[in-house]
């Protein structure tokens, strides 16, 4: 329906007017209809993954209060999506551009026909035709008013989207500052305690998950034999560069964060095993990173990233598993074909316009999701079928219309998904039989390809054997002429015909 907001133009939005039902008071017939009562908890099913993805993004939109003062706030939109619901939908551009000619010629008949009548006695016989004219010209102003309601009401919903964000992340704030001011002292008194402990004794485990912190203190740095530090689901903004002291930590976990920026100092960290940075405001990661030759998880998804280090697989070169989902990447570094202990991928929901030739020598890469990359992931390298250990693959949601003709020989390929792109190549009821069928039809089509390619080559082969003989055959004629000329000398007589060029 028009009146309809659209929820990826306008989630917060769309997410509050499909409840507006819950707060309206229920009329003593209700209870007898056939309609099931609206669920707050249970949102209409072809709205459900919307609802979802905006509630996890925003969990404040659950709380009552929130969703109360939202309602209000788009009173107006509310009242005008009833209008428009009964007006009908927007006109499309080539009503609204044909409402505006007749309108123009139809003020321009009556205009001249006033003046005639006027001027003549015929004004009975006119009368029909006005108000004929009438009628059409009320059908077109009614078109072009109704052209101009669905405009302010556009406005109107980008306004009132703006206006439910305001109030969600005041919300926002003012829950995280009452949450604050509730764990800070406790906080506080935990770190210290737990600095103090360390100080006296050994500690290879440090849980400060959840905590709500907002600083890390350098003291941290310290902490001699600590093997594991669990920083998650806090507040913090920086990680101290006195990280760096932690010789023998092999887990960081500081995902669920605000960090936007790692520490230089984080490449020093050389024994470290496994790294999340998960859930961060990340655009980017330090260069450093690459001398963190140990690694063999590196989670880096749900940041802001539009690249990664030049060098990062010419040094991560124990890398298992690596995941890049929800960021904002364009390509990979040709540097990533030398990961050649990298068996786990995960790069979708990120704007990949392809994949670098190196991509090919991941020959140890098992699990590899390269979907919703949406409109950006047009093709895949010609080799694609040299991921010899390629078991699980995901391309859905792209702009694939073909998969690459060495497809066929990905002979550990147990599970494929495709869908939601423009294949061509294989066809769909290929597609549907599943990944079997898809491997056969390729290989075939790969076999067909090579035959006529070795036909066209040898066609080629046999046209140049022929040109080359002709060549010599020339060659020869040119040399017999030559000598026959001096043999005659010069002041014999020249025959035009040997003096031919051939």
């Amino acid at each position: 329906m028009a009146a309809e907001p659209n929820p990826k133009n306008f989630p917060v939005l769309s997410y509050v007017l499909a409840r507006l039902p819950s707060f309206t008071a229920k009329s003593p017939s209700s209870s007898s209809s056939s309609v099931p009562p609206f669920d707050i908890e249970q949102p209409p099913s072809s709205s459900s993954s919307q609802s979802i993805e905006i509630v996890t993004q925003m969990p404040h939109l659950t709380q009552p209060d929130v969703l109360a003062s939202m309602t209000s706030a788009i009173s107006d939109v509310a009242e005008t999506r009833s209008i428009l619901r009964t007006l009908g939908p927007r006109p499309d551009h080539e009503s609204v551009d044909k409402a505006r000619a007749k309108l123009s010629e139809i003020e321009s008949f009556l205009s001249e026909s006033f003046e005639d009548i006027a001027l003549t006695d015929a004004a009975a016989k006119d009368e029909k035709r006005r108000q004929e004219m009438d009628q059409e010209k009320t059908w077109c102003e009614s078109v072009l008013k109704l052209d101009e309601v669905h405009a302010s009401y556009e406005k109107l919903l980008k306004e009132a989207e703006e206006r439910l964000v305001r109030i969600y992340e005041s919300a926002e704030k003012n829950a995280a500052e009452d949450e604050e001011n509730v764990a800070a002292v406790e906080v506080n008194e935990e770190v210290v305690g737990i600095l103090q402990h360390a100080s006296a004794n050994p500690v290879d485990r440090v849980d400060l998950s959840g905590r709500k912190l907002r600083l890390l203190p350098e003291a941290f740095g310290r902490i001699q034999g600590l093997l594991v530090l669990n920083l998650s689901n806090n507040k913090l903004e920086a990680i101290p560069d006195s990280i760096a002291g932690l010789h023998s930590l092999i887990e960081l976990d500081v995902s669920t964060n605000s960090l936007e920026t790692l520490p230089d100092s984080i490449g020093l960290l050389s024994k470290l095993k496994i790294l999340n940075v998960s859930t961060n405001k990340l655009t980017s990661l330090p260069d450093s990173i690459c001398r963190c030759g140990s690694l063999v998880i590196l989670d880096v998804s749900f940041n802001r990233l539009t690249y990664l280090p030049t060098n990062i697989g010419l040094e991560l070169v124990n890398l298992e598993k690596l995941l890049v989902q929800y960021n904002k990447i364009r390509s990979f570094p040709t540097s990533i074909g030398e990961m050649r202990s990298l068996k786990h991928l995960d790069a979708h929901f990120n704007e990949l316009h392809g994949l670098p030739d190196s991509f090919v020598l991941l020959t140890n890469l098992e699990y590899l999701n390269l979907s919703s990359n949406f409109s950006d992931l047009k093709d895949l390298p010609s080799s694609f079928g040299d991921l010899i250990s390629l078991q699980e693959l995901d391309l859905s949601n792209n702009q694939i219309h073909a998969l690459p003709d060495t497809f066929g020989t990905l002979d550990s390929l147990t599970k494929l998904n495709v869908d939601q792109n423009p294949l061509v190549v294989p066809p769909e009821e290929v597609v549907k039989e599943g990944v079997e069928a898809v491997k056969m039809y390729m290989g075939q089509r790969r076999i067909r390809m090579l035959e006529e390619e070795e036909k066209k080559k040898m066609e080629e082969e046999m046209e140049q054997a022929n040109a080359g003989w002709l060549t010599r055959t020339t060659s020869k004629l040119k040399t017999y002429v030559a000598d026959v000329t001096e043999y005659l000398g010069s002041n014999s007589p020249r025959d035009p015909y040997l003096e031919r060029q051939l």
